[in-house]
């Protein structure tokens, strides 16, 4: 059985949960924080999360992890058979993590833990967020998913990284990352109501006091 290797708090995880859920795959869930124990770091060379345990071996990146799944699972494919269309989602994977999960990855500790970030890194983190929105904007097509008319990859990336960023564009700057954007608000509205979602979502509520619970122990 797959053996999926994180916690319900991480974005990432719940992308590869998410995946699993749609295509309707059993797996069994060990919970664990990034670290850099020898244990571990034999799972996940780099010591991050998520980690998927197959009969194949361990699998890591959430991307990789997500072609992997499509590849030996294909039934409710999260990416087109059609090499140009399939490149699109990968190409809107990437954009998604590259422009607007990694520069609001930033100001987490800001937004979330309450530990102060430099304004430089405010400032750029800004712009950075709006650049990305925009370009997602001019690549996305968003009629009514990221990718077109199917349900894809592209719009897992999308559900569990443009939230985050759209938190810190709020809690940072009180501004509406999503406003004015074509189809991006309707989107993230309707990918929210799926109830696996929301599944996901309850587990990630439970989770969180231990979350913080563990993020503050460095803290001190």
């Amino acid at each position: 059985m797959l053996k999926l290797y994180g916690f319900d708090v991480s974005n990432y995880f719940n992308m590869i949960k998410l995946a699993l859920y749609r295509k309707g795959l059993d797996y069994e869930v060990e919970i664990v924080y990034p670290n850099q124990e020898p244990e571990f770091l034999a799972k996940s060379p780099m010591g991050k999360v998520p980690a998927l345990e197959t009969d194949d071996g361990i699998i890591v990146e959430t991307n990789i992890i997500m072609e992997y799944l499509d590849a030996k699972y294909p039934d409710k494919p999260l990416y087109p058979s059609n090499p140009f269309a399939q490149a699109r989602v990968k190409e809107l994977v990437k954009f998604i993590e590259l422009y607007l999960e990694l520069p609001a990855r930033r100001c987490h500790q800001e937004a979330f833990f309450g530990s102060k970030v430099s304004d430089e890194t405010r400032k750029d983190v800004k712009r950075a967020l709006f650049r990305g929105i925009t370009g997602l904007n001019r690549l996305a097509s968003f009629s009514p998913y990221v990718a077109g008319e199917e349900f894809s990859a592209a719009d897992i990336m999308f559900l569990y990284s443009v939230d985050l960023a759209s938190s810190v564009a709020k809690k940072l700057y009180d501004i509406d990352l999503l406003e004015g954007s074509n189809g991006a608000k309707a989107l993230m509205a309707k990918l929210n109501e799926l109830p696996e979602v929301q599944k996901i979502a309850e587990d990630r509520k439970v989770a969180n006091k231990a979350f913080v619970e563990y993020v503050t122990s460095f803290q001190k």
